[in-house]
């Protein structure tokens, strides 16, 4: 080592550390209770605070403890943020209820503040408070939100037995669900509504789906509900591969052994993005969102009936957040994100459509293409030979009456050609 190299190493060692960074921004969760709730450190917190954002309930129920700035959440939330981001290093708190990080504010300020520079004081959640008050184990039941989100979004969780936990959009909710239940079979279900947990207004109620007449409900409630599902009941199962009735369709749907082949094709991971090219009545791309609450996918459909048909069939099975496109691949395809699988089941003519979807994928991706014309096999045959992959032929036989007796009635075979990306 040089005299030179030497001087530098020692003036490295001789440097002081940097800092380490200030907590500036304390996430501190209130309840009910308002400031009589607050441990010390969260008191002090407050009253220290050069800048306090909330809800303009949970200013309110810090009371005076707030000496600092006020600044209640605006609509859209986000506006509040760059302010927030501008007091950096120096005291901001944020208020809000429970645990902050359980379906609340903390994830969307973690995206802008370092978690180094952030501390948080949860209290427990409603979810907690709630489990408490009905005796319910909390890794027994599902936590789903219908705050700011579609009702069918809970259609997934219906399955016979189940204990769900739903946080509210407001005080119509409950009655809204009783009768979405009442709809599905399933009005021998109980709900019970849990309103201002935790605080003076506590109250809690229930009544069956099938008669259900709760009045004067609090904004402020969370809904637990023990699922009771008739014989007839309409209940999602788990496993992929629907019963074609459960699709509103014009003939254009991937039948059920084709579709659980090709959900197993897919092999769909959680929080992975799908497109769906030739939507049709939506089944793949709405069994593949099933597969976890995370999944993401877009349909792509040229006909506004079909299009339509796909929103209906979606927002029934319990995936209102599918994402559908009008328009024809591949025009329609320009300025999407980029897809972790695309699966094409409506044609695939040399129209540039594998082209726009190769080159979309991300690496590793895969690309599933069902064929039964034979000029769409043939491309497929073709492709094969230049890209790899797997080509499969599946055919489903069912029996059908043939006079007074039953014979077996083939489908069109289908030609399945599975590929993945470099």
């Amino acid at each position: 080592m040089t005299s030179l190299d030497t001087l530098s190493t020692n003036a490295e060692a001789d440097a002081p550390s940097p800092a380490p960074p200030t907590r500036w921004l304390a996430l501190v969760g209130i309840g009910e209770d308002g400031a009589a709730g607050l441990s010390p450190a969260a008191r002090t917190l407050v009253e220290s605070a050069a800048l306090v954002v909330g809800g303009a309930r949970h200013l309110a129920l810090a009371g005076d403890l707030v000496r600092g700035k006020k600044l209640a959440w605006p609509s859209p939330m986000t506006a509040a943020y760059p302010e927030i981001a501008a007091r950096r290093g120096t005291p901001v708190v944020v208020l809000a209820s429970g645990d902050p990080f359980h379906y609340g504010v903390g994830r969307q300020l973690a995206e802008i503040v370092p978690p180094d520079e952030m501390l948080c004081l949860p209290q427990p959640s409603s979810f907690s408070l709630a489990a408490s008050r009905l005796a319910w184990s909390l890794p027994d039941l599902t936590p789903v939100t219908l705050h700011g989100r579609a009702l069918e979004g809970i259609v997934r969780h219906l399955q016979p037995g189940a204990k769900i936990l739903a946080l509210s959009w407001d005080a119509t909710t409950p009655a809204k669900l009783a009768a979405f239940l009442m709809a599905r079979g399933m009005g021998a279900s109980r709900i019970f509504v849990l309103e201002a947990l935790g605080g003076p207004r506590e109250r809690v109620r229930s009544a069956g789906a099938d008669s259900f007449a709760l009045d004067d409900i609090d904004p402020l409630n969370l809904i637990g509900l023990e699922v009771v599902a008739a014989a007839d009941a309409t209940v999602v199962p788990l496993a992929p591969g629907l019963d074609d009735s459960l699709f509103e369709h014009d003939g254009q749907l991937t039948k059920r052994e084709i579709r659980a082949v090709t959900l197993s094709a897919l092999a769909p991971r959680q929080g992975e993005l799908l497109w769906d090219v030739g939507l049709g009545a939506g089944s793949v791309a709405i069994e593949w969102l099933l597969r976890h609450p995370a999944m993401r996918a877009i349909g792509i459909e040229e006909r506004p009936e079909r299009a339509a048909r796909a929103a209906r069939n979606a927002a029934a099975l319990g995936t209102p957040d599918l994402r559908i496109v009008e328009g024809r691949a591949p025009e329609a395809l320009k300025g999407l994100p980029a897809p972790d699988a695309v699966f094409v089941g409506g044609g695939f003519s040399d129209d540039g459509v594998f082209d726009a979807v190769w080159a979309a994928l991300k690496p590793g991706g895969r690309l599933v293409v069902n064929a039964v014309a034979l000029e769409t096999e043939a491309r497929l045959i073709a492709l094969h030979a230049r890209h790899g992959g797997e080509l499969l032929r599946l055919q489903v036989s069912r029996a059908e009456p043939v006079g007074t007796m039953f014979g077996w009635r083939a489908a069109m075979p289908v030609t399945q050609w599975r590929v993945r990306t470099p």
